[in-house]
């Protein structure tokens, strides 16, 4: 019986559909993520200042009139935005989230990115150790509204740091992967309005100062910069061929 000589048909991958329909192509990629390290590279360069005057200062005087006029308005919708925007950054639930973000990433074909989800979560061990040696006491319910009295040292924002580096390197993720669209700019605005939102939560409870606010915005800045670096780093050598954004692999020398 003669054989069919009919070349076999590969079956298509549909995340190669996903590359090609929402993947913006690498030089623009590469242009995009060059122009946002230089954004929070420039917004982190006083953190270290912050921090030292925290060491030695409770509060500033614009931490207690911004406070106070964040917890002016009741408003009872937004008494329950601002709780679960504070709710997210929470454990159990901070670890459900972004390990199901991550896991989802790297099923759909975006390995390397969802490894480096994880160095860019990892920011918040930098955080802890700051905390410690800055030691600075929360906000006092004889000044503002505290929701509750955390124990832990105030500055900075755990809560914070954690969305600004995570949330924050999915922004930089949507901005340099996707391809121009109504999607791409409503995720843009999502991530931006979470960021946002969760620093005047942590203010509205009580339970961070405005200061505690910007230096984890400015900590978590530099190290969502030094996360991208080492993204962008990787990328060609370990997952240049990943089902979906490949890149060029790196030229290896002998």
């Amino acid at each position: 019986m003669a054989q069919s000589m009919a070349p076999a048909t590969a079956t298509p991958d549909p995340r190669r559909k996903i590359d090609e329909a929402a993947i913006a192509p690498p030089p623009a990629r590469h242009y995009r993520a060059y122009a946002f390290q230089v954004y929070v590279l420039s917004a982190s360069v006083v953190f270290v200042v912050l921090a030292v005057v925290a060491h030695t200062v409770a509060y500033f005087p614009i931490d207690l009139t911004i406070t106070r006029a964040v917890q002016s308005y009741h408003g009872g919708a937004f008494d329950q935005l601002m709780y679960a925007v504070s709710w997210i950054g929470f454990m159990p639930q901070v670890f459900v989230f972004g390990g199901a973000v991550v896991l989802l990433m790297f099923l759909t074909g975006l390995r390397w990115e969802a490894v480096s989800m994880l160095i860019a979560a990892a920011g918040i061990g930098i955080g802890t150790l700051v905390k410690l040696v800055v030691y600075r006491p929360r906000p006092s319910a004889d000044l503002v509204h505290v929701l509750s009295q955390l124990p832990s040292s105030g500055f900075p924002s755990g809560h914070v740091l954690m969305t600004t580096t995570f949330v924050g390197f999915l922004t930089f993720l949507g901005y340099t992967l996707l391809k121009q669209s109504a999607l791409r700019t409503l995720v843009l605005i999502a991530f931006s309005v979470l960021i946002t939102l969760m620093g005047l939560s942590r203010i509205y409870e009580g339970q961070h100062w405005f200061s505690d606010v910007m230096g984890a915005y400015l900590l978590g800045s530099l190290w969502l910069a030094l996360s991208i670096r080492v993204y962008r780093w990787g990328k060609p050598r370990f997952f240049a061929r990943q089902p979906v954004a490949p890149e060029t692999p790196a030229a290896r020398t002998t």
